[in-house]
C-alpha cells in the first residue's frame, strides 16, 4: 500500500498518546473505586467470573472508537491499493474478400452487406483495450486501416468496402500481417517461396486475422504458403465461409458468373493456424461467429484510492463502539 499524502501518517503519533491517556484514566478509576470500596461506598463484583467478564466488556467500546480513529488518520493520508485488472487485449484485422463474387445474394442481402454488418457488431462490442484493423483484398490487398482503438474510423473503413474484382486470398493474408506487423513482411506483393522462407515476421501472440471470404481463390501467391508464414507469427487465423456450397449465379457487366464457397481452402487455412473455420449460413449466424473468437486475457496493475473504504470500516467500527457503549452504560461516552 502507498500513500499520496504520506506525511498525514504522522497523526498516528496521537494513537498511543491517547491510549496511554486511556489507561491512566482507568487507572485512576480503579484506585477511585478501591478507596470507595474500602470505606463501604460501593460494592465489587460477587464473584470472580462476573468481574472478569465486566473488565473484557468495559474495554470494548473505548477499543473500537481507537480504531474507528486510527482507521480514519490513515484514511487522511489517502492510501492506494495496487490490484490487478484483468483485461482483454491484442489485435484483431478483419480482412475483407471484396472480389465481385461478393455480391452474391445466396447470404441476404448480399454476402458483403452481411458480413460487414455483423462485422460493425464485433467492433461495437470491444473493449477499448482491443485495436482493430480493416483489410480489403480482391486481386489484390490494401490496410483499410490500420488497427485502432479508434471504433467510428473502424466502422468507417467497414462502410467504404464495396466488392470489385477478382480474389487473392493469400494477399488478403500477407496485406493482414503487414497491418499486425506494422511494415511489410516481405518485399513483394507475390512472394517466392523463398522469399517467404527468409522473410523476417516476429511473434504477434495476441493477433488474430478474420478472414470474411466465400473461398474462391483466383490468383498467387499460394493461401496455404501464407498461412504457414503467419502461424510462425503466432498469428490464429479465423476463416469464416460466406455463401453457400450450392453457390448462386452472379450477374457481372451482362455476363453470368457462377460462384460457390469453397470451404476446403477455408478449413486448411484455418488448421495451418490453429484458428477455427466458421460457415456463416446466415446474417445471425455471422454474428455468432464473432462473438466466438477468443482473444488473450492479460492483467494489468493499477493503483486506486482505498480512502474510501477505510472511512467506510472507521464509521462501522465508530457505529459499533456507540452501540456497545450505550448498552454497557446507557450513555456514548
Amino acid at each position: 500500500m502507498t500513500f499520496a499524502w504520506p506525511w498525514m501518517l504522522l497523526s498516528l503519533l496521537a494513537v498511543p498518546l491517547l491510549l496511554a491517556g486511556y489507561r491512566r484514566l482507568v487507572r485512576r478509576q480503579d484506585e477511585r473505586r478501591d478507596q470507595l470500596a474500602s470505606m463501604g461506598l460501593v460494592v465489587h463484583a460477587r464473584n470472580h467470573r462476573t468481574a472478569s467478564r465486566g473488565r473484557r466488556t468495559r474495554h470494548l467500546a473505548p477499543a473500537l472508537l481507537l480504531g474507528a480513529l486510527t482507521l480514519l488518520l490513515v484514511a487522511l493520508a489517502r492510501p492506494e491499493a495496487t490490484v490487478a485488472d484483468p483485461r482483454r487485449e491484442g489485435t484483431v484485422v478483419l480482412a475483407f474478400d471484396v472480389s465481385t463474387s461478393m455480391g452474391a445474394t445466396d447470404l441476404r442481402p448480399t454476402r458483403m452487406e452481411a458480413a460487414k454488418a455483423a462485422a460493425r457488431g464485433f467492433v461495437s462490442r470491444q473493449p477499448a483495450s482491443i485495436r482493430v484493423g480493416v483489410v480489403a483484398f480482391g486481386e489484390s490487398g490494401v490496410i483499410a486501416l490500420q488497427p485502432s482503438t479508434d471504433q467510428a474510423q473502424v466502422l468507417a473503413a467497414i462502410d467504404r468496402l464495396a466488392p470489385q474484382g477478382g480474389t487473392a486470398v493469400g494477399r488478403g493474408i500477407l496485406t493482414s500481417l503487414t497491418a499486425i506487423a506494422g511494415r511489410p513482411i516481405v518485399a513483394s506483393e507475390s512472394p517466392t517461396p523463398g522469399e517467404l522462407e527468409g522473410a523476417d515476421v516476429g511473434y504477434y501472440g495476441s493477433a488474430a486475422v478474420v478472414l470474411l471470404s466465400d473461398g474462391e481463390n483466383t490468383s498467387d501467391p499460394d493461401p496455404l504458403s501464407l498461412a504457414e508464414l503467419a502461424s510462425v507469427a503466432g498469428v490464429r487465423i479465423h476463416p469464416i465461409g460466406l455463401g453457400s456450397p450450392e453457390g448462386t449465379v452472379l450477374e457481372v457487366d451482362g455476363f453470368s458468373v457462377a460462384t460457390a464457397l469453397d470451404e476446403q481452402l477455408l478449413r486448411e487455412i484455418a488448421s495451418t493456424t490453429d484458428g477455427t473455420y466458421y460457415r456463416a449460413a446466415d446474417a445471425a449466424a455471422l454474428a455468432d461467429v464473432y462473438d466466438s473468437i477468443e482473444l488473450d486475457w492479460t492483467a494489468q496493475t493499477r493503483r486506486i484510492e482505498v480512502t474510501a473504504v477505510l472511512a467506510g470500516a472507521a464509521a462501522l467500527l465508530l457505529l459499533a463502539g456507540v452501540i456497545v457503549s450505550l448498552v454497557r452504560t446507557g450513555r456514548v461516552v
